[in-house]
């Protein structure tokens, strides 16, 4: 921007970075902030799935209008222009991103929750979400998604094909990101991929089912192979055990995985038990990204964010009909410590970018209490939520 102001100050290539600026500032609690790009994408599609567990879409149709509308209309409808594999491109329609749809880069989870609200919101009624996208919109998301999984593992990477060439990673320069020279398989992205083509594949049979099918089991054999010893899972995007064994449990789930049938599903159950503090809540260290061990908080002390993963992740593991007693103790946490305009005190940070870099997610803490809230009320008090 600064070179288009020397060159001319009125040119319009520095009237159109001009107009960009505010993309990157945000007032946080503390005063104004600069970033790199913001997670809109991804917080919106989070937020949607928060306000739709609630049951009470009629009551906030407006907001799941503008929502859909929003996502539907950031998805990357075109591939980059010119020889894009020429120049070692992969294709990106049918993607969406992190932040906006201009940034460009395909990002596999934000693509799979998109796709899952769509598809969400495609079942309720127009006058309350809105119009529906064309289905070949969807057929363009599944396209991404597949081309995205390891041949190899079966997992899927973030923003393309994973690399198994994890020797390369001595050229990394950084002093501060890890596994930054090759792409690599991880359980959230996977996790939250086989949910989503699970659930589009029930609700669109036909395009490309037998892939998905394929495609589905062999991740969701990548997630059983890549669970911890004591039944977690290495959360590489979120702080850190808690985070990856909630998505995980998720993906596990939505493929029939049971407490009952699937011994990842127990040692999952375990684990979130086990780590469970004497108030009823959860808090991780960010100490557990570098040293790959799960470290609680200073004092053992409660983080809602995290709380709301593992009642999540609980309740994703059917624990809710066995003994709600743990998600009653942490369900009382959370709505004690809202505040009297809605919203939720911001703790710890619970973001995490390569490993060693935390992130500051301001959505998190109203976002993930609201969705265990809407959970444990629609799953513990199921007669309290018709």
């Amino acid at each position: 921007m600064m070179c288009w102001w020397a060159h001319d100050q009125n040119c319009d290539e520095f009237k159109y970075h001009l107009a960009r600026v505010p993309d990157y500032l945000w007032l946080a609690e503390d005063g104004m902030k600069m970033q790199s790009f913001g997670s809109q994408i991804w917080d919106s599609t989070l937020a949607t799935q928060a306000v739709i567990s609630t049951g009470m879409v009629e009551e906030y149709g407006d907001c799941l209008q503008k929502a859909h509308f929003y996502i539907k209309e950031s998805q990357i409808k075109e591939n980059p222009k010119g020889d894009f594999r020429g120049m070692y491109r992969h294709f990106t329609k049918g993607a969406w991103t992190f932040s906006d749809q201009d940034q460009g880069w395909v990002v596999s989870d934000c693509t799979a929750e998109a796709l899952k609200c769509l598809l969400l919101l495609s079942q309720m009624p127009t006058e309350i979400s809105g119009e529906k996208p064309p289905v070949e919109r969807l057929y363009d998301a599944v396209n991404v998604l597949l081309y995205l999984q390891s041949s190899l593992s079966g997992g899927f990477a973030i923003w393309e094909p994973a690399i198994p060439q994890p020797y390369l990673e001595v050229l990394n320069p950084s002093e501060l990101f890890a596994d930054i020279v090759v792409e690599q398989e991880h359980v959230e992205c996977t996790a939250s991929i086989v949910q989503a083509l699970i659930s589009f594949n029930r609700m669109h049979p036909g395009h490309r089912e037998k892939e998905i099918e394929n495609s589905v089991a062999r991740g969701v054999s990548f997630l059983e192979e890549r669970q911890w010893p004591d039944g977690s899972w290495y959360g590489y995007w979120g702080i850190c055990f808690l985070y990856g064994t909630f998505f995980t449990v998720g993906g596990l789930a939505a493929a029939g995985k049971t407490y009952e049938n699937c011994e990842a599903v127990r040692k999952a159950v375990n684990f979130f038990l086990s780590s469970q503090n004497d108030e009823g809540g959860w808090g991780e260290s960010l100490e557990s990204c570098p040293s790959m061990k799960y470290t609680p908080l200073e004092g053992n002390r409660t983080n809602l964010v995290q709380t709301s993963w593992a009642m999540l992740g609980l309740m994703y593991g059917g624990q809710a009909e066995r003994d709600p007693t743990p998600m009653h103790k942490a369900a009382k946490l959370l709505i004690n410590e809202q505040m009297s305009d809605g919203d939720f005190p911001q703790q710890e940070i619970t973001g995490v970018y390569m490993k060693n870099c935390m992130l500051h997610y301001a959505q998190y803490r109203n976002i993930f209490p609201l969705w265990a809230l809407g959970e444990y009320r629609k799953r513990v008090w199921p007669s309290q939520s018709l």
